[in-house]
């Protein structure tokens, strides 16, 4: 049973990474995919805690423009926990649906705003540290602004975690990027989250990343970081995305 709370802790920690992404950083952004157009990404996060390494090898990140200033979301994971001690597990984990809104247009001197509500359907097996056995929300606020080359944005938002021995929580994060060259940039973010478990730590944490453009249509985003303050010895995400719609 100790096996399987700390794969759960851990899996909620790379969960949450997905689950408040604005890939490749955990804090996301305000801004949904343009009308019509569409974004996937084939990804891989992974986490490591005291003991246990856990995430997704791989998982599937569709975001649509359903119509101007809202984008529908899906994540499809194949998620893995892996203990220090016991077996591990490797299968479907917790589905992500969401929709992002943007209500506030950026303009030069105001900065935009957007909401984006998370469900986490529990279609991942807890027994195996695979998923969280209950239905998860995240309820942010997001914003951001962009001077030139730099971009900035964050927020903040509420997580409700029900089930026996969790707690609900916060988040607050924020990043700062720059477009190097037209075709690079990088960036950073920090963020505070207080915990998920009863008697577990809060984290504040860090990551480094970077988005590269292949083509108009073809990206590639990685980051790395870890707990500044926390049980988070090591955090990654890596992906390739495309991008594409209507002309």
């Amino acid at each position: 049973m100790k096996i399987s709370a700390m794969g759960t802790l851990a899996l909620f920690m790379a969960g949450s990474i997905t689950a408040q992404a604005g890939p490749p950083f955990v804090t996301d952004d305000p801004a949904p995919v343009d009308y019509q157009h569409w974004e996937l990404y084939l990804a891989s996060q992974h986490t490591k805690t005291a003991g246990d390494w856990s995430g997704t090898a791989p998982h599937l990140e569709i975001n649509y423009g359903l119509i101007t200033n809202v984008q529908l979301h899906l994540i499809a994971p194949l998620a893995y926990d892996a203990p220090q001690i016991g077996s591990a597990h490797h299968g479907y984990g917790d589905t992500e649906l969401g929709v992002k809104i943007r209500f506030i247009p950026e303009t030069e001197k105001m900065p935009q705003f957007g909401i984006f509500p998370l469900l986490e359907v529990p279609t991942g097996s807890k027994s195996e540290g695979l998923g969280g056995g209950q239905v998860q929300a995240f309820l942010p606020l997001w914003a951001q602004k962009s001077f030139g080359d730099w971009t900035i944005y964050g927020g903040g938002g509420y997580g409700i975690n029900p089930g026996a021995g969790n707690e609900n929580y916060g988040f607050v994060g924020a990043v700062v990027q720059k477009q190097v060259t037209k075709d690079f940039s990088l960036g950073g973010e920090i963020y505070h989250r207080t915990t998920k478990q009863t008697g577990g730590r809060d984290e504040t944490a860090f990551n480094l990343g970077t988005v590269i453009d292949f083509t108009k249509h073809q990206h590639l985003l990685f980051s790395v970081g870890r707990s500044l303050d926390g049980p988070t010895d090591f955090q990654g995400y890596l992906a390739y995305q495309f991008t594409f719609g209507p002309k």
